[in-house]
């Protein structure tokens, strides 16, 4: 039995009050009564807060019936902004989303170099840009989340990032010290699955999403929490070993998942087949799209490495939604019935297959995600794009 002092049980009916307006965007004072089954006194309390504190507007539901016109409550979503941030390989992007998720303004920046130094100075310059843009509003920038494509522990240090060459990095608290300004540090994939959880499937309880670009990332969602391991390195499915004696990796290891069944593995593929250097992904677009022979077996091959991954990730994890995140797939037709076919097993069971409709955008939404759910306070969050 849950157990708490009156502070306690406070916060919880706030966050589940909270949590139904976001959720059904415009719902009165009776109905969430129904929805949550908290008695009318402290909805009365907890509403009149709220709207004191600027979260939640009023507004009356127009109808052409007689009697009083019931007052409905919504998320004041202009009352201040998220800031999400994508710190990828050659470019950082920023999207700012107002309190309903729904993202306002996005910019994308070029990276000269991979110098931890460098990039903080951007990352600040940038920063403290959009607290300006958001000072007229009641609360301005309410937090800033940093997707990072490498290992994040508990404690939101960066432990290594690969494509930059950065170990032991504490982005979270230079930039804090820097800008008075609460500052989230997460991985990517991490954000990536709640984004998904989030935006896409409300009431999923297991949702596991595969991110596959320069390398392969894993977040899974047990009942709307993240499953991040003890130290805060689980995810690292990429370096699960699919070929024995197989491709070197980076991480040490040879014949990795990541060498077989990212996007930067099938580039590098295809560049090997084709003899050509500067060979792009752009380029294996319009190769599929023309239906180049070398490209379309490429292509084979790379559905049945990542079905291989798949498989053991349905049989370890038992998902209830399976979200593989790839830009290539999701401009590739009946990515999903490809992958679904190679999928016999009688062991494996999983409720629903599908390639994200996020494509790129999947971190930086989840950034924005997790920053209003942080400045909310809300244990659910159901958001609508």
């Amino acid at each position: 039995m849950l157990t708490g002092d009156a502070s306690l049980i406070k916060k919880m009916n706030r966050s589940l009050i909270l949590s139904t307006i976001i959720e059904h965007k415009s719902i009165s004072r009776a109905e969430i009564a129904k929805v949550t089954g908290l008695n009318k006194a402290t909805i009365s309390v907890q509403v009149s807060e709220l709207l004191d504190h600027a979260f939640i507007v009023e507004s009356q539901l127009e109808h052409k019936s007689l009697g009083r016109r019931p007052i409905m409550l919504s998320i004041n979503e202009k009352a201040g902004f998220a800031l999400g941030i994508d710190l990828d390989k050659t470019t950082i992007t920023f999207t700012l989303a107002d309190l309903g998720g729904c993202p306002v303004h996005t910019d994308v920046i070029d990276l000269p170099v991979s110098n931890y130094e460098v990039i903080f100075d951007i990352l600040s310059q940038q920063i403290k840009d959009y607290q300006s843009k958001c000072e007229q509003t009641h609360y301005g920038l309410i937090g800033v989340v940093i997707g990072i494509h490498g290992i994040v522990d508990t404690n939101e240090i960066i432990y290594f990032v690969p494509q930059h060459g950065w170990k032991n990095k504490n982005l979270k608290k230079d930039l804090e010290n820097e800008l008075g300004i609460y500052i989230y540090i997460e991985n990517n994939a991490n954000l990536c699955s709640f984004a998904e959880r989030v935006y896409k499937h409300h009431h999923s309880n297991n949702l596991l999403s595969v991110s596959l670009y320069s390398g392969i990332g894993l977040g899974f969602m047990i009942n709307g929490e993240l499953l991040k391991g003890y130290h805060g390195y689980a995810g690292e499915i990429g370096h699960m070993i699919i070929v024995p004696n197989g491709v070197p990796c980076s991480c040490g290891n040879s014949g990795c998942w990541e060498q077989y069944a990212s996007e930067n593995s099938l580039t590098r593929r295809v560049c090997q087949d084709q003899q050509i250097l500067d060979f792009s992904f752009e380029d294996i677009l319009i190769g599929l799209k023309e239906q180049e022979p070398t490209i379309l077996k490429e292509m084979e091959h790379f559905i049945e490495y990542l079905a291989i991954g798949l498989n053991n990730l349905i049989n370890l994890y038992n998902p209830e939604i399976l979200v593989v995140n790839s830009e290539l797939l999701r401009l590739y037709p009946n990515a999903a019935e490809e992958l679904k076919a190679q999928l016999t097993s009688t062991i494996s069971h999983y409720s629903e297959l599908l390639v994200s409709e996020f494509g790129k955008k999947a971190c930086i939404m989840g950034a924005c995600a997790l920053g209003i759910q942080k400045f909310l306070g809300v244990s659910e969050l159901s958001l609508t794009l």
